[in-house]
């Protein structure tokens, strides 16, 4: 079972890119951030003639996440949508579902940049939140998955990042938002990525500029911690990283886990 996490920037801008991904890949589930559009403007349609459906939660021009599924077999039944905790938050940044007996969740954790602001500040009360229903999901010791766009660069490792130096003062590298990411893994969920590549440098996003992308100048943002149920089950994680260097690509490489069914 392939579980990828991929944030679009955008799936208007990207629907080639997406298409082109499912058809190559076949993925059995697809969770994607950042797909920018309200729910009724999800393309759909574009979707399912890719041989895909799923479930989405949208936002117009910003933030957004999705879990498709191939047509004919499992869909995901829906759990969840939006993160507990805050009634009053408008962003779409969680969704939640059962796959095929795994609990799937696409997640778009704030940038909080910069540093210093209310930004930062909500990016930090958002993984509070997050860290309290990650806990509920490990007491149902049942396979979850929580895949997506984190907003967290680990370490200060070459392993994890081209230059520690160049994103010091970046909200992905601060003392706070590292802490509440070990907070969470801590609780006992397994870094697939580093579970299976525990040495050595895994990127999944390359910036738009300075020539990133040509000079391998990336970053590890997108995770997927497994319960321990999953982790019973895992048997490769990776980046599909030549996603990257397509025309008009996202800046995020599609990152995945493989579990035994």
């Amino acid at each position: 079972m392939k579980i990828v996490t991929y944030n679009l920037n955008g799936i208007r801008a990207r629907l080639p890119r997406l298409v082109e991904y499912l058809a190559e890949e076949k993925p059995d589930a697809l969770c994607l951030q950042e797909i920018k559009c309200a729910d009724e403007a999800f393309p759909i349609e574009d979707v399912r003639a890719a041989g895909y459906d799923g479930a989405w939660h949208g936002q117009k021009g910003f933030n957004g996440v999705a879990i498709l599924t191939p047509v004919g077999g499992p869909k995901p039944d829906v759990r969840r949508v939006g993160l507990p905790g805050d009634p009053d938050d408008t962003h779409s940044r969680y969704i939640e579902a059962e796959v095929d007996g795994v609990t799937i969740a696409s997640l778009y954790l704030p940038n909080g940049n910069p540093v210093g602001t209310e930004k930062f500040a909500y990016k930090l009360a958002w993984m509070d939140r997050l860290r309290a229903h990650a806990l509920a999901l490990l007491a149902e010791e049942t396979p979850v998955v929580l895949a997506g766009d984190w907003n967290v660069i680990p370490t200060d490792h070459p392993d994890d990042v081209f230059s520690a130096r160049a994103m010091a003062h970046d909200a992905l590298m601060q003392p706070e938002s590292r802490a509440a990411f070990r907070t969470i893994l801590h609780q006992g969920w397994t870094d697939a990525i580093r579970a299976r590549h525990p040495d050595g440098p895994v990127y999944t996003f390359w910036d738009y500029t300075a020539g990133c992308w040509q000079r391998d100048a990336g970053f590890r943002i997108d995770h997927l911690l497994l319960s321990p149920r999953a982790a019973d089950r895992l048997l490769d994680a990776g980046v599909d990283k030549a996603y990257r260097g397509r025309e008009k690509a996202s800046d995020h490489g599609p990152t995945w886990v493989r579990l035994e069914r």
